[in-house]
């Protein structure tokens, strides 16, 4: 199974058409759908249900999808790395981070690091724990930005300094915005909006198996996504704090919690990760305490 026969094979899955995938590869169409044939002989699955116009992927085609995305995810991140070694003036990196206010210590790093290797490319992708650690186990990753204490037998750490205070956001007209803090009673009855990942640890964290009682009618993973939402009167959204600027234009207020929630963030990599070179001296850079708390766990 050949590099370019996989590029072929995702081209036309996202093109949904042979004739309009063969333009785009600058190939002739018997010349690709011979390639689709052959490849389908060598997985003895069908791939495609072929109609008059138009092609689309059968169940064994999505799964050759999905594992063809990771691996030239993987072909071209190795082509990168190999290309920096000659060049250290820039290079790739791959960063997934969970959403937080924290980040700006990773931000001013790389923004010295930038001016010591101006070609450097960061690519930032966002997601929950889940999401973050999925790819960064796959591969897909060199660094992460995770809530919650990672596992210090798969990874490596450093703590980032602060901690993101949870409260609730909410229209600056609910009567709750009276109040300087929310205690759960205060939410009870309340359609509440949060992420699932902080319903199931953070939540009952904070207040224990009140967090039953409490009415969760929405998950969201964006914050700015769930704000929208409290601002068209569909719930009060548990949030971090700084993660929604309240405004006159936005209609919303922050109130904390009560007693006081907070999550502190971490920086993971995977043990025995080996990294680009410009990858190794990116953490370096993090490595340095000026910044980030030294708390590097091997």
């Amino acid at each position: 199974m050949e590099i370019r026969v996989l590029r072929y094979f995702l081209e036309i899955a996202r093109e949904g058409s042979m004739t309009a995938a063969a333009e785009v590869l600058h190939v002739s169409q018997s010349a690709l759908s011979k390639q689709m044939k052959e490849l389908e002989d060598e997985l003895g699955k069908k791939l495609f249900r072929r109609g008059s116009r138009s092609m689309s992927l059968t169940e064994e085609g999505i799964l050759l999808r999905r594992r063809t995305e990771d691996i030239l995810d993987m072909v071209d991140k190795t082509t990168e790395e190999f290309r920096a070694i000659d060049d250290l003036q820039g290079g790739d990196v791959y960063l997934g981070c969970a959403e937080s206010h924290l980040i700006a210590h990773i931000a001013r790093k790389i923004k010295h690091f930038k001016e010591r290797y101006p070609l450097f490319h960061y690519h930032i992708i966002s997601g929950d724990r889940t999401v973050v650690l999925d790819r960064l186990d796959r591969g897909l990753l060199d660094f992460g930005v995770v809530v919650e204490m990672p596992d210090i037998d798969r990874y490596q750490y450093l703590e980032l300094p602060g901690a993101d205070r949870w409260g609730v956001i909410m229209p600056k007209d609910h009567p709750l915005a009276k109040k300087e803090a929310v205690r759960v009673d205060d939410l009870y009855g309340e359609e509440l909006i949060c992420s699932e990942q902080s319903v199931e640890a953070d939540i009952p964290r904070w207040c224990g198996k009140k967090a039953d009682r409490l009415n969760f009618t929405g998950n969201t993973n964006l914050a700015y996504n769930g704000s929208v939402f409290v601002g068209e009167g569909l719930g009060l959204m548990l949030s971090f704090e700084h993660l929604i600027q309240p405004s006159a234009e936005n209609g919303l207020v922050f109130r904390p919690l009560e007693p006081k929630l907070e999550n502190k963030m971490y920086l993971i990599w995977k043990k025995y990760q080996v990294f680009s070179p410009i990858a190794q001296r990116l953490l370096d850079e993090f490595l340095n305490p000026a910044d980030c708390t030294a708390t590097k766990k091997s």
